[in-house]
C-alpha cells in the first residue's frame, strides 16, 4: 500500500521516546521547554509554545487575541476545518474569501475587496493558510492588515521550512511567522514533524507568549509577579509576614484549557526536528520527479516560482475525471486524498448563508484536485509505480 502521506519513525526517535518514558517526567517536564526552544530556533521566532495539537494551537491563538462574540475574521475555504473553527469556538464569525488559481492560497485581492467594502473596524483579523506547503506572501498581507488594524494568524501546518523572498532590494528569505502576530504548526503523523499528535505556536510578542502559557494550562499561573490575591489569602492566615508567596500557591486568573503536550511527545518531536531540513529537501526531490514525469501529460500542478520554497506537505494536481483516477489508483493500492472539500459547503457553515457558487475558484479547484503520495520515505520504485499507473490511466 502506498498512502498519500506517512510518518517515518527512526531508531533514534524510538530511543528518544523510551528515554522520556524512563525519566521522572511524563508531562510538564524539561522536554517541553527543550522542544520549544529548538523549534523557535528552527523557525526563527523569539518564542514557541508546545500544545496538544494544531487545533488547540489555533484555538489558543484566537483566545490570546481576545476574539469575542461577533468578531469577524477572514480565511480561505480551502483548508482543514480547524482554521475556521477556532474563531467559532470563541463566538466569532468566519468570512470566507476565494483562492488564487494555481497557488490555491487565500487571494489578497479578494480580501482587500472585503475590507474596502466594509466600515472601519468591521473585521478583526485574517488567517492565511500556507496550503500544501506553499507559503503565503505574508509581507503583502501584513501591509494590508496594518492599513485596516487587523491581526494575522498564519496557519503554517503544511509549511515548516517553506519561505518566500521579500520585496527588499537585497531580497531575503522570509519563513513562517515573520509577518504574523502568531503562527501555528501541527505534529500529526503525516506532517513534516510527527509527534503522534501535537502542535506549536510561535510568536515574537512577549505579552502574547505569556498569555499563551497561561491559557494552555487552565488559565493558571505560578508567576508571582502577576498574582492578584494578597499573601494573607495565599497563606490562608494572617500570622505570616513573608515577602514571598508559599511554594504551593498558584492562581487561576482566566478561563483556560488543558492543551499541554506530553514529554514523550516532545521527545519524539525533538528527535524528528533534527531531520526536518533533510525531510524538506527530500520532498522537493519527489516533487521535482513528479513535475518531470507529468510535464507532457497536461496535468495541472500547483504553481512553482523562484520566489517561494514550497515545503510540499502535499503534492496536489488538478485532473479531469478525478474520481475515476482516484478509484483506478486505489484498485492498485495507491491511496490518494482530496484536500479539501470547500469549508463554505460544509453543512455547518452553510447554515450561516454560504452556498455553492460563492467562491468559483475554490469550487473549480475542488472538482479537480487530488493529492498524490508525498513523504520523505517514498521509495523511487514506489513513485515510479505511481507515475506509471497515472500514465496508464491517461492512455500514455
Amino acid at each position: 500500500m502506498i498512502p498519500y502521506g506517512k510518518q517515518h519513525i527512526s531508531q533514534e526517535d524510538i530511543e528518544a521516546v523510551v528515554g522520556a518514558l524512563q525519566s521522572d517526567f511524563l508531562t510538564q517536564g524539561p522536554k517541553i521547554r527543550e522542544f520549544e526552544e529548538a523549534f523557535a530556533h528552527y523557525i526563527g521566532s523569539t518564542y514557541a509554545v508546545a500544545v496538544a495539537n494544531g487545533t488547540a494551537a489555533l484555538h489558543l491563538c484566537a483566545l490570546a487575541l481576545n476574539v469575542q462574540e461577533g468578531d469577524r475574521v477572514i480565511t480561505t475555504p480551502i483548508t482543514f476545518a480547524a482554521s475556521a473553527n477556532c474563531i467559532k469556538y470563541c463566538g466569532g464569525e468566519i468570512v470566507f474569501a476565494d483562492i488564487v488559481p494555481g497557488t490555491y492560497t487565500l487571494d489578497i485581492h479578494a480580501v482587500r475587496k472585503l475590507l474596502e467594502n466594509a466600515p472601519k473596524g468591521y473585521y478583526r483579523g485574517i488567517i492565511p493558510v500556507d496550503f500544501s506547503g506553499y507559503p503565503v506572501n505574508l509581507e503583502a498581507f501584513r501591509e494590508l492588515a496594518d492599513q485596516h488594524n487587523l491581526w494575522i494568524i498564519e496557519d503554517a501546518c503544511h509549511a515548516p521550512g517553506g519561505y518566500f523572498m521579500d520585496s527588499r532590494e537585497e531580497r531575503q528569505q522570509c519563513g513562517n511567522g515573520k509577518f504574523a502576530e502568531l503562527a501555528i504548526f501541527s505534529f500529526h503523523p503525516v506532517k513534516h514533524i510527527a509527534a503522534g499528535e501535537g502542535g506549536m505556536i510561535t510568536t515574537n510578542d512577549p505579552e502574547l507568549y505569556q498569555r499563551l502559557l497561561t491559557l494552555r494550562t487552565h488559565g493558571i499561573t505560578r508567576d508571582a509577579s502577576t498574582f492578584q490575591n494578597d499573601k494573607n489569602l495565599a497563606f490562608a492566615s494572617h500570622q505570616y509576614s513573608s515577602d514571598q508567596y508559599p511554594g504551593w500557591y498558584m492562581e487561576m486568573q482566566e478561563l483556560g484549557y488543558n492543551y499541554r503536550l506530553t514529554d514523550f511527545q516532545a521527545a519524539l518531536g525533538l528527535s524528528q526536528l533534527k531531520r526536518a531540513e533533510e525531510g524538506v529537501k527530500r520532498r522537493i526531490e519527489i516533487a521535482r520527479r513528479y513535475d518531470e514525469a507529468f510535464a507532457a501529460l497536461g496535468i495541472v500542478k500547483q504553481k512553482r516560482d523562484d520566489n517561494h520554497q514550497n515545503a510540499f506537505h502535499l503534492y496536489v494536481v488538478e485532473i479531469e475525471d478525478r474520481y475515476k483516477l482516484y478509484e483506478y489508483l486505489r484498485d492498485r493500492n495507491i491511496y490518494t486524498q482530496v484536500h479539501y472539500i470547500p469549508l463554505h459547503l460544509m453543512p455547518y457553515y452553510q447554515q450561516f448563508g454560504w452556498k455553492q457558487g460563492d467562491f468559483p475558484v475554490a469550487e473549480s479547484y475542488y472538482q479537480r484536485c487530488l493529492s498524490l503520495p508525498m513523504y520523505p520515505t517514498l521509495k523511487k520504485e514506489e513513485q515510479d509505480y505511481v507515475i506509471q499507473c497515472i500514465k496508464e490511466f491517461l492512455g500514455e
